[in-house]
């Protein structure tokens, strides 16, 4: 029996991902990091989590927009460490899609690396967390429940993600647990050129004045409360937590 447990933390190179996969190697998890396009940061990242224990964190990439990509990083995450007890999807597209020119391929995207990829990316890896009675988290989005305006496909994206979060909880139980992590304001876009656009200061207080905590979250909030799903919440199944420091109340 392998020595650590292993998690695979889809869209792990950067922000949220990386801070879940980096909390999940301090609690001595083995860690697969997944990224499609930002190889450096990923293999930096692996390159820091090794140095801090040896042998203990590996990067794969992947399109998940592809169906081949995902059955071949499910086999390589399983054959990683020989084992898989977590699966944490957090890829993730987001952009707005103005309802009048959306096209198709926006739609496939979004949809793709929102829900689909999260699907069957669970299908395939199933079996081996279920022979661990492991757990399943999916990062979905305040957005699922209260739709942002010019985000309309990716806010039903997380709608669908948070419902299959519930039906798979039902499928998958009583050897898998599936829940999920709804954010809210924790990071800002990174776009450039944007910090010192009056215009994108204004949206941010508004948002700002919306939260009652009155302040961002943090990339660790997102990260405890996963890593608390996933190994210690062993009663909870089907359920999805709203970090948002109340900005769901209204």
């Amino acid at each position: 029996m392998p020595e650590h447990k292993a998690v695979l933390v889809t869209g792990s190179a950067k922000r949220i991902g990386a801070c879940i996969a980096t909390t999940f190697h301090e609690k001595q998890f083995n860690v697969i990091i997944h990224a499609n396009n930002s190889t450096r940061a990923a293999n930096e990242l692996v390159n820091k989590l090794n140095s801090r224990r040896a042998n203990s964190a590996v990067s794969i990439f992947a399109d998940l927009n592809k169906q081949e990509a995902i059955e071949a990083l499910a086999d390589q995450s399983i054959n990683a460490f020989g084992n898989l007890n977590v699966l944490v999807n957090n890829a993730s597209s987001f952009y707005p899609t103005d309802f009048n020119s959306a096209s198709q391929e926006e739609w496939d995207e979004l949809f793709n690396s929102n829900v689909r990829a999260a699907y069957f990316l669970n299908q395939k890896v199933a079996q081996e967390i279920r022979n661990h009675s492991g757990a399943i988290v999916n990062i979905i989005d305040i957005h699922a429940d209260k739709p942002l305006a010019d985000y309309s496909i990716y806010s039903m994206a997380k709608a669908a993600l948070k419902n299959m979060t519930k039906s798979l909880a039902k499928e998958l139980a009583p050897t898998i647990r599936v829940n999920g992590v709804s954010p809210g304001a924790i990071l800002w876009p990174s776009i450039p050129n944007q910090d010192n656009d009056p215009a994108v200061e204004e949206i941010r207080r508004k948002i700002l004045q919306g939260i009652p905590l009155n302040r961002l979250g943090s990339p660790q909030d997102i990260a405890d409360m996963t890593y608390f799903l996933a190994t210690e919440a062993c009663y909870m199944t089907g359920q999805v937590v709203k970090v948002d420091g109340g900005r769901s109340l209204d």
